[in-house]
C-alpha cells in the first residue's frame, strides 16, 4: 500500500517546476488573441512595404 503523501509532494513540486520554469519560456511562443496585445499597425497602412505583399 502506497502512502499518498509523497505522491502529492511530487505532483506539487512538478507543478511548481512547470509554473516557475517551463511556462515563462513557453509564453513568448504562444500567440494571444486579446485586442490589448495586438499591435496598432494593423489598423492603418504601415510606412514600409512588406516583402510578402
Amino acid at each position: 500500500q502506497l502512502n499518498p503523501t509523497p505522491w502529492f509532494l511530487i505532483m506539487a513540486l512538478s507543478w511548481l517546476t512547470f509554473t516557475m520554469i517551463i511556462q515563462p519560456k513557453l509564453l513568448p511562443f504562444i500567440p494571444t488573441n486579446t485586442p490589448s496585445t495586438k499591435p496598432t499597425t494593423i489598423t492603418h497602412t504601415p510606412s514600409w512595404n512588406w516583402p510578402w505583399t
